[in-house]
């Protein structure tokens, strides 16, 4: 039976989602899946049959939404567009990021960036592979494709999680909006050095692509659609590698698996961005007065949709909290579904699945972690904070 009630049974604190919000998660599943969360300013969806009934009625739960803590901190991009508008910039940026295309052409580059990182740190013999590591990797990987030169790996991670920040600044901190603020202006002025460049010379980057689109985007579509792509192209490899890796350093049976079983690589990366999805939830608008998991949702109203919810969803997932990579259920949300499905899917699954997990494990002999209490943090995006290891120098 529907309901219209607008508060869930429990209180739900975004402090708490910060720390942890695997239990609240599991609470609101079952006791209020559709639940309004008056500091988040929106209903939290946490059912995997909800999740995947807003998926298939995109003409119903809208992406845009005006004013969002996103348009307010990078301007107007396709992940708040809907319909032709959407399909428009998404057709210009997606060329390259196709699977042949990454196959093809940006393996190649994955692979470079990884032993480059890599080999340095073989003689330390200890160091965080968060931000050794990870970070550095998913940022030269990014700036690759997205056509960016002579930006650091720190400046892109800085940018990057300035913009992270701001677009789920619900506790609205000043201090996140100045510091998205400084990194969009210094993001726009890397981005004046290579527009002009890449108009008299494409090439296969996504900047490239959107300025020879047939349709191309406009300087100023550009600028903001990068903002975007620096945020979650940066944080979901960077992410979804610590927490593969830490997944791995804390079950030492499917390592063993994995290292016997090169081909299972595959599913380490796939269960890990279903265990700790690195972009835990997603705004949509209602469009029209309707039914959800129960709850009667006015035209108007916001969703928080928590995909980091519906991938432990127990409905669906057998021992849900468990990391397993032989799991039966292989299927998850973790990159969204329908027209949004995210466009960074499969370089993020050749970048991490087939080339930084197998040589990280590969080229850091002995690898094992120095401290057993991992700190993670976030809930619409989440990750590990700092992963801290020791491995033996060749």
């Amino acid at each position: 039976m529907a309901t219209s009630v607008s508060h869930p049974s429990e209180p739900v604190q975004l402090s708490e989602l910060w720390r942890d919000p695997y239990p609240a998660y599991r609470y609101l599943r079952e006791h209020d899946p559709v639940a309004w969360v008056p500091e988040a300013g929106r209903y939290l969806v946490t059912r995997f049959e909800d999740i995947m009934h807003v998926e298939r009625h995109p003409e119903t739960y809208l992406s845009a939404e005006n004013p969002s803590l996103m348009t307010r901190s990078i301007g107007e991009t396709l992940l708040r567009q809907d319909g032709a508008a959407h399909q428009r910039l998404r057709r210009a940026a997606e060329p390259p990021l196709r699977p042949r295309v990454v196959k093809e052409h940006w393996l190649p580059t994955l692979r470079r960036n990884a032993e480059d990182i890599l080999a340095p740190l073989v003689e330390q013999g200890g160091g965080d592979l968060f931000h050794d590591v990870a970070g550095p990797f998913a940022a030269r990987n990014l700036a690759a494709l997205l056509g960016l030169r002579g930006v650091s790996d720190a400046d892109m991670q800085e940018w990057s999680q300035a913009i992270i920040d701001a677009g789920g600044n619900y506790g609205e901190d000043p201090e996140i909006w100045a510091r998205c603020a400084r990194a969009v202006t210094d993001l726009d002025a890397a981005m004046d050095e290579v527009l002009p460049v890449l108009r008299r010379e494409p090439d296969p980057s996504v900047i490239s692509s959107m300025l020879h689109a047939d349709d191309p985007l406009t300087e100023d579509e550009i600028r903001t659609n990068i903002r975007v792509f620096l945020g979650g192209g940066l944080n979901e490899p960077r992410d979804s590698m610590a927490v593969a890796a830490y997944a791995l350093l804390t079950h030492d049976d499917q390592r063993r698996d994995v290292e016997a079983d090169p081909a299972l690589w595959k599913r380490v990366f796939e269960e890990a961005v279903r265990w700790i999805s690195p972009i835990g939830m997603y705004p949509r608008r209602v469009a029209e007065r309707t039914e959800l998991g129960g709850r009667v949702l006015e035209a108007g109203d916001k969703l928080g949709v928590v995909i980091a919810s519906g991938n432990r969803d127990e409905r669906v997932f057998d021992r849900p909290d468990a990391f397993d990579i032989h799991r039966a259920e292989t299927s998850h949300v973790a990159f969204g579904g329908g027209p949004h499905f995210c466009l960074g899917t499969w370089v993020s699954r050749a970048a991490v699945g087939q080339i930084g997990l197998p040589l990280l494990f590969r080229t850091l002999s002995g690898l094992r972690l120095t401290e057993t209490d991992v700190p993670f943090g976030g809930w619409v995006f989440r990750g590990p904070l700092r992963l801290t290891a020791a491995w033996s120098p060749s």
